[in-house]
């Protein structure tokens, strides 16, 4: 795979889970990573990690939901290490709900930080791609929620259905400069956004072929192959990493 080496890469959702994966997958192939997070705490222990393997990595409190904070960080990140040349938008959370009970609160949680953030950091982040002139690349964590439907996930498959289109919709209108949006569907991911529940993560890692949760880094291995040179032909599509969930779920 290519050397990063050179490349500016922001990682929203950097701390824990898909996020920190990526972050260390990217250092690691020489990429500077700007570690973005509303756990500042978290964030700072994945940029030590990143420093111990002799990677450069910055630090750095966010509210995804907020778009000030997005082009914030932005700007900061090019005033601070002089380019920009990438974005990872993969911050998101769950809020599990029956439709009748999903209140307008609880709807626009999962929304503002699942949708709203990822258009956020598009836009910001394509904007600021073509002041400097650089043929950057976008990548989106959609979801298998959003390509199916699922019981109590209203809010979030509306989210990441989204993204799925949004990922495309930017491709298209961005290609003329050079800049690639994509995305990622994981399937079943062995991260905090699962819950605590044995029996739940059981019954979610009897669908997938393995009959086991996927492991982060291999989400991370798939996103850090989109930002490198090989997967310069790929574009608008939202690849699935989901142990061939959507094309044969298994029970």
């Amino acid at each position: 795979m290519s050397d990063l080496t050179g490349k500016v890469i922001i990682v929203k959702g950097g701390a824990s889970g898909i996020g920190k994966e990526t972050v260390l997958q990217l250092s690691g192939k020489g990429a500077t990573v700007i570690i973005a997070d509303f756990n500042e705490e978290a964030a700072k222990h994945v940029l030590e990690e990143v420093e111990s393997i002799s990677g450069k990595a910055a630090a750095y409190k966010i509210d995804v939901s907020n778009g000030d904070d997005v082009k914030t960080l932005i700007d900061w990140t090019a005033d601070t290490f002089g380019t920009f040349n990438g974005l990872f938008n993969n911050a998101g959370i769950g809020l599990v709900k029956p439709l009748l009970e999903m209140d307008p609160e609880s709807y626009h949680k999962v929304i503002d930080v699942d949708q709203h953030s990822v258009y956020y950091g598009i836009y910001y982040g394509a904007k600021k791609m073509v002041e400097l002139g650089v043929q950057g690349t976008i990548v989106n964590t959609a979801s298998i929620y959003g390509s199916i439907a699922a019981t109590g996930s209203f809010n979030y498959n509306a989210a990441k259905a989204a993204v799925v289109m949004m990922s495309k919709s930017a491709a298209l209108e961005l290609a003329e400069h050079g800049i690639r949006v994509v995305g990622v569907a994981p399937g079943f991911i062995d991260t905090p956004i699962l819950g605590d529940a044995p029996e739940v993560k059981a019954a979610l890692a009897e669908q997938h072929m393995r009959g086991e949760l996927i492991k982060p880094e291999k989400v991370a291995s798939v996103v850090t192959f989109l930002f490198s040179d090989e997967a310069s032909a790929v574009n608008g599509q939202t690849i699935p990493v989901d142990d061939g969930f959507l094309s044969f779920k298994i029970k």
